[in-house]
C-alpha cells in the first residue's frame, strides 16, 4: 500500500515490469521461449486492452486466482480477527470465573449463580469474537472491493481511510444497547497518537507536534489522569464504568461505606454511616471510636493504623491482587502474539512474562499505596479534608507509572486518560455544563468508526509510526498485501 500514481491512465500502463520479477501473476508452467509481454501478464492493465485468444485463457487463470486469493484474504481475515476477540474476551472471562469460584465460600451474596455467570462469559465471548471477526472482514471486503473497481494504486491514498470507517459500526454486534465509551475514547486516543507521529515527522506540522515529543509526557498525561479517576472513586462513583468502577473498589482496597465517610467529609456534609464504619472494622478485629467532629478522615480509611503502617500493609495485600490482574494480561497475548516464539524458545518467553507480570504488579500496588499515602500526607499537613486536597491528593499518584517499562507508559498512560475524560465529561453533563444530545444515541460507534478509520489509513500509508508488534499484529490478522505489480525488492513506505 505504498503511495503511487494510478496503475492504468489514458489507456496505458504505469506498472514496472522485468522478466522474473513482475508482481503479476502469470502460469509458471507455460514456457514460451521467451519473457512474455507485460499487457498479457498484468491483470491491471489486461482491462484497458484486449487479449488474444491464446492469452485468454492465460488471464481468465489469473482473474481466477487472484480472486480466490481476495477471498481467501478475506475469510482468513475474519477468521483470525474472530479467534483474537474470543481468546481476549474469553481468557478475561476465565480468570473472572475462576476468581469467583475461589470465593464460593464467602459470605459475600453474588448479584447471580455460577451457571449464570458462565453463561454469561460465553455470550460475551461470542459477540466479542464476531465484533473482531466481522471488523476485519468488512475492512478487507472493502478494501479489495475498492482497489478492484477503482485500481488500487489510484485509491491507495484513501481506501483504507473509507474501509476502516465502514468497518467501525461492527461495534454494534457486541450488544445494541451497550456502550462502549470507554474502548471509543481509548481508540480514539490511539488514533491521536497516530497522527501525532505523523505530525511530528510531517514538515507541514513538524514544529506544531514538538510538544508531544516531550520524554516524560505519559508520566504527566498519567498524574492528570489519576486525579480525576481517583477523585471520582471516592467522591463520584457513578461518574465511572461499571466493570471500571468494580476494578477500583477491588484494588482500591477500601468498602464502599468508607469511602462514603469520606465523601462526605470531604464535601462538608453531615456524616450518615460512622457507626455502620465502626461495626465494619468490629467485624474484622479492630475496635474503632471514631469522632463525629474529626477534621481529616485518617481515622475512618485505616483504623487504629497510623499511616504508615496502613501503606506497608496495604502494599503487601495490594500486590497479592494485581498478581490476579496481571497473570492474563502477559499469558493470553504470549499465547496469541508470542505463539511462534513460544515453541522455539519457551524458557525465555516464560522468563520475559514472568517479570513483566511481576513489574506491572509492582506498578500498580505502587499506584494504589501511593493515593492513599499521599492524601494522607496532605490532609495531616493542611489539617483538612476537602475536594481540592483530594484532587491535589491524587495528583502524584501517577508517578507509579515511572516504575513500568518505557514502551508500556504511554498505553497505560492512554488508557486511564480515557476512563479520565469519559468520567470528566459526564460529571460536567450531570451538572448541567454539557448539553445532552437526544438525537446521536450511540455517538461512541461515531467515535470508534472514525478512529478506527485513521488507524488504518496510517497502517497502510505510514506503517512506521506502528510499533513493531503492533504492527505485527495487524499484518498476520488483516494481511494487506503490496500494491499490483510490484517488485519483491521494492520498498513499502
Amino acid at each position: 500500500m505504498s503511495p503511487g500514481g494510478d496503475g492504468a491512465t489514458n489507456g496505458g500502463c504505469c506498472c514496472s515490469f522485468s522478466s522474473g520479477e513482475s508482481g503479476c501473476f502469470h502460469d509458471g508452467s507455460a514456457d514460451y521461449g521467451g519473457p512474455t509481454s507485460h499487457d498479457e501478464t498484468c491483470i491491471h492493465c489486461s482491462r484497458s486492452k484486449p487479449l488474444s485468444s491464446s492469452s485468454s485463457a492465460l488471464g481468465d487463470d489469473s482473474i481466477l486466482l487472484i480472486d480466490s486469493k481476495k477471498l481467501r484474504r478475506i475469510v482468513v481475515a475474519s477468521a483470525k480477527g474472530f479467534s483474537i476477540g474470543a481468546g481476549l474476551k474469553g481468557g478475561l472471562a476465565l480468570f473472572s470465573i475462576l476468581a469467583r469460584l475461589r470465593r464460593k465460600n464467602s459470605r459475600k451474596v453474588e448479584a447471580f449463580s455460577n451457571k449464570e455467570a458462565i453463561s454469561m462469559a460465553i455470550k460475551e465471548t461470542l459477540r466479542y469474537g464476531l465484533f473482531l471477526g466481522t471488523f476485519a472482514g468488512t475492512f478487507v471486503s472493502v478494501d479489495e472491493i475498492i482497489g478492484y473497481l477503482g485500481g488500487h494504486n489510484r485509491t491507495a491514498k484513501w481506501r483504507a481511510l473509507v474501509a476502516g470507517l465502514v468497518a467501525g459500526p461492527s461495534m454494534l454486534l457486541t450488544g445494541h444497547n451497550t456502550e462502549h465509551k470507554s474502548l471509543a475514547i481509548y481508540i480514539l486516543m490511539r488514533a491521536a497518537v497516530l497522527a501525532s507521529r505523523c505530525g511530528i515527522k510531517s514538515k507541514q506540522f513538524g514544529k506544531l507536534c514538538k510538544p508531544l515529543t516531550w520524554k516524560h509526557g505519559d508520566i504527566f498525561l498519567m498524574c492528570l489522569s489519576s486525579s480525576q479517576i481517583l477523585s471520582s472513586y471516592i467522591l463520584k462513583q457513578d461518574s465511572l464504568p461499571p466493570s471500571y468502577r468494580s476494578f477500583l473498589n477491588k484494588h482500591g482496597g477500601k468498602d464502599i461505606l468508607i469511602l462514603q465517610g469520606v465523601k462526605e467529609i470531604a464535601s462538608g456534609l453531615p456524616f450518615t454511616n460512622l457507626e455502620a464504619i465502626e461495626k465494619l472494622y468490629k467485624a474484622t478485629g479492630v475496635d474503632v471510636k471514631l469522632d463525629p467532629n474529626m477534621k481529616i478522615p485518617c481515622s475512618m480509611i485505616h483504623g487504629n493504623q497510623s499511616c504508615g503502617a496502613h501503606v506497608i500493609s496495604f502494599f503487601i495485600e495490594g500486590y497479592k491482587r494485581a498478581l490476579s490482574v496481571y497473570l492474563p494480561v502477559y499469558l493470553i497475548p504470549a499465547l496469541i502474539v508470542h505463539r511462534q516464539d513460544l515453541l522455539e524458545r519457551p524458557s525465555a518467553i516464560l522468563r520475559k512474562g514472568i517479570v513483566g507480570t511481576a513489574r506491572s504488579s509492582l506498578f500498580l500496588s505502587t499506584y494504589c499505596t501511593s493515593a492513599w499515602l499521599w492524601t494522607c500526607v496532605l490532609f495531616r499537613l493542611f489539617r483538612r479534608c476537602n475536594i481540592p486536597m483530594v484532587a491535589m491528593g491524587t495528583f502524584p499518584t501517577g508517578l507509579a507509572l515511572a516504575i513500568e517499562k518505557k514502551s508500556r507508559r504511554i498505553e497505560i498512560s492512554l488508557y486511564c486518560l480515557a476512563r479520565a475524560l469519559e468520567s470528566f465529561f459526564t460529571c460536567m453533563a450531570d451538572i448541567g455544563y454539557l448539553p445532552q444530545s437526544k438525537n446521536l444515541k450511540r455517538a461512541d460507534v461515531v467515535i470508534f468508526s472514525v478512529s478506527t478509520a485513521i488507524i488504518m489509513h496510517c497502517y497502510a500509508r505510514e506503517r512506521e509510526v506502528f510499533r513493531s508488534k503492533y504492527l505485527n499484529v495487524l499484518d498476520w490478522v488483516f494481511g494487506v498485501p503490496p500494491p499490483p505489480c510490484e517488485t519483491p525488492g521494492s520498498k513499502n513506505t
